[in-house]
């Protein structure tokens, strides 16, 4: 019998601790719009997570990060939503980033497969939130899915009452992007098996993806 493949496994982290954020809504949707074989699990404690302090990091880390660390040690990529606050990401953002940036090897962003997106109620549909999110992400030396790119604004307009995301056309944009964002995942991380053959004494050759 073959066995069944493990599912991808991705952490969605929303910016905004709102109980009904929209960016929280919209990875809500992402989960429910993953494709056979992915799992997105949407992280719920982001308000646990103190801010950061390097004297504190220095002696034991926090329950709160511990938890997010947690988390995203047993993901294989992570998908970040942030609203726009004064042209900028909300503060819990970079504190999260800034948590995530230490740590032993497993447990921050580097090497790790990351998406953003974001929505909010303005007209500019996070543009500078997310420019100045990847820059960040980028220093950590995560790995930015650079296609495709998903700027969501007027939420008023995408979302019922409920938070239900019901504009067709962003269900399928959503849909894409984690689509995209699973296989930037295989193609960072490669199934064992075709690494072990890679590795093998018997294969000299390098291969790099193009």
């Amino acid at each position: 019998m073959q066995r069944k493949k493990d599912p991808i496994r991705i952490l969605a982290i929303p910016g905004s601790l709102r109980k009904k954020s929209y960016n929280k809504s919209l990875l809500i949707e992402a989960a429910e719009l993953a494709p056979e074989g992915v799992s997105i699990s949407v992280f719920e404690t982001l308000d646990e997570v103190p801010v950061f302090n390097e004297d504190v990091a220095d002696v034991k880390s926090p329950s709160g990060v511990v938890e997010l660390r947690r988390a995203l040690v047993q993901s294989d990529g992570l998908l970040i939503a942030t609203p726009e606050y004064n042209q900028a990401v909300p503060g819990v953002v970079k504190n999260m980033i800034d948590w995530l940036s230490i740590g032993g090897p497993d447990e921050g962003l580097e090497g790790k497969p990351v998406a953003v997106t974001g929505v909010t109620t303005g007209p500019w549909g996070t543009r500078l939130a997310q420019t100045m999110l990847r820059q960040m992400l980028a220093s950590t030396q995560a790995v930015l899915l650079p296609d495709p790119t998903l700027f969501l604004r007027n939420a008023e307009s995408l979302f019922d009452g409920d938070g239900n995301l019901v504009d067709a056309t962003t269900r399928q944009r959503v849909g894409e992007l984690v689509s995209a964002l699973a296989s930037w995942i295989q193609l960072l991380n490669p199934p064992t098996a075709v690494m072990a053959s890679l590795n093998s004494d018997n294969s000299r050759q390098v291969l790099v993806p193009s």
